[in-house]
C-alpha cells in the first residue's frame, strides 16, 4: 500500500457529522454524491441534518457511551460547528480519525487563543487586549482608542456576544453587559468592506481557495454575500494568501473560512477563522465547479481537492426568519435558486434557507441592482 492510500477514506465508507444543523445537512448531501454515508451526531432529533442521513445519535455530546457507538459507527469524524466540547473531541481523536484536528477547534473556539495564535504566525489582526471581569477595561481603552468592541472569548458568532462602544458614556454600560468570565476588546475598525476566503487543505499538505467574495451583514448576521468581491486583483491575491497562511501554519486538513475586512488603502485584516463550511461559501453550491461541501469531504477523506473556478458571478442572500415565507414568491423567479434548510420553527434572526442569484461571467452586472427586491424579500 502506498503512503497516501493510509489517509484515503475510500466512497462507501461513513463519515460521522459532528452536529446537526444546516451546515451538517449540506455536507451529509455532498458526501452522498460522492458515494459515502453519514451519520449525525447532535442534541436534538430535529435539527436540519438529521433528516437526510443514513443514522443519527440523540445524545449529550460529551456522552462516552454513546460517542463510542458513534465511533463504532463511522470511519472518520468531522464537525460542523466549532463549539463541539474539547472532551467530546479529544475523547474522539484518541479512538479515530478525526479531520479538522480537536487543537483546531481549541483555537478557533476561544477568540484570545485564534488572535495570540494569528499574530504568532505573522498574521494581522485589530489592535487588541485579553481582559477579564476583574479588571476594568479602562487602561486598555487608553491604548486602542475611546471607540471600540467587547468581544466575549468563548461562543460568539453572528453578532452574540458583541457589544459596540462609543467613547466613555458607553464603556461602563457595555462592559456591564459582558456576563462571560472572559472576553477580549478590539479597536473599532473603520473598513471600507468586509470579505471571506474559503480555503481547503489536504493531508498532503495542497491547498485550494474559493473566490474572495464580499460580505454584507444586517443586525451583526450575514444578509449577503456576493462573488466576487469588488476590489482589486492586488489586494485579492493578497487574501488568498493570507487564507494559505492561516491553512498551512494550522497544519490543517479540511475547510476553513478567513474572515477579513479590508481598509481604505487595501490594508487586510483578519477578523475571524471557522474551520468549517461557512455561510458566506453557499454561493460555491450553484457558481463553482466543486462547491464547499464537496471540497470539505474530500480534503477530509484523503481525495484529491476538485477544481473551484467560478463559472458564474452570484449574489447569495440569507432568508433570516419569517424572510422564509415568501419562498413562494422566490422560487417563481427561474433564475433564483432557492435552498431551504428544513427548520420546523421559525425565529427572528434564525437562519432558515438561503437564495442565490448566478450571473454569466460574460454579462455586465451591477452588484446593487441585484436587491431584496430580486428575491422577493422586503
Amino acid at each position: 500500500m502506498k503512503t497516501s492510500d493510509l489517509y484515503k477514506i475510500p466512497p462507501g465508507s461513513t463519515i460521522g457529522i459532528m452536529g446537526g444543523g444546516q451546515l451538517g445537512r449540506m455536507i451529509a448531501v455532498a458526501a452522498s454524491q460522492l458515494g459515502y454515508k453519514a451519520v449525525i451526531y447532535c442534541e436534538s432529533r430535529e435539527e436540519p441534518a438529521v433528516q437526510v442521513c443514513l443514522d443519527s445519535i440523540i445524545a449529550d455530546y460529551e456522552d462516552q457511551g454513546y460517542l463510542e457507538k458513534f465511533i463504532s459507527m463511522v470511519d472518520v469524524v468531522t464537525f460542523e460547528f466549532e463549539n463541539i466540547p474539547a472532551k467530546a473531541a479529544e475523547y474522539l481523536s484518541s479512538r479515530i480519525l478525526v479531520r479538522p484536528s480537536p487543537e483546531i477547534l481549541f483555537i478557533s473556539q476561544n477568540r484570545i487563543y485564534e488572535k495570540e495564535f494569528l499574530n504568532k504566525n505573522g498574521i494581522e489582526t485589530a489592535a487588541w487586549a485579553e481582559l477579564s471581569k476583574r479588571n476594568h477595561p479602562s487602561e486598555a481603552i487608553k491604548k486602542l482608542g475611546q471607540n471600540g468592541v467587547f468581544k466575549t472569548a468563548r461562543f460568539g458568532y453572528d453578532g452574540k456576544g458583541q457589544i459596540t462602544f462609543y467613547g466613555k458614556a458607553d464603556l461602563d454600560k457595555a462592559w456591564g453587559a459582558v456576563d462571560h468570565k472572559l472576553a477580549i476588546v478590539e479597536e473599532l475598525i473603520d473598513f471600507k468592506c468586509e470579505i471571506s476566503v474559503l480555503v481547503a487543505r489536504s493531508c498532503t499538505g495542497q491547498t485550494c481557495c474559493f473566490d474572495v467574495v464580499e460580505n454584507q451583514h444586517k443586525n451583526h448576521v450575514l444578509d449577503i454575500t456576493i462573488a466576487p468581491a469588488a476590489i482589486d486583483k492586488g489586494t485579492a491575491e493578497r487574501a488568498v494568501k493570507i487564507a494559505e497562511k492561516v491553512a498551512n501554519s494550522l497544519s490543517l486538513v479540511g475547510l476553513i473560512a478567513v474572515e477579513m475586512f479590508v481598509l481604505q488603502g487595501g490594508r487586510i485584516l483578519v477578523n475571524e477563522i471557522a474551520p468549517r463550511p461557512h455561510n458566506s461559501g453557499h454561493w460555491t453550491i450553484d457558481a463553482c465547479h466543486t462547491n464547499q461541501f464537496e471540497q470539505m469531504v474530500r480534503a477530509v477523506c484523503g481525495l484529491p481537492l476538485g477544481k473551484t473556478q467560478r463559472h458564474s458571478n452570484a449574489v447569495m442572500r440569507n432568508l433570516i426568519g419569517d424572510d422564509v415565507e415568501n419562498w413562494k414568491q422566490i422560487i417563481s423567479e427561474p433564475e433564483n435558486k432557492l435552498h431551504l434548510y428544513g427548520k420546523k420553527d421559525i425565529r427572528s434572526g434564525r437562519k432558515m434557507g438561503h437564495v442565490t442569484r448566478l450571473v454569466p461571467l460574460t454579462s455586465q452586472w451591477n452588484r446593487k441592482s441585484i436587491s431584496a427586491a430580486t428575491f422577493f424579500i422586503g
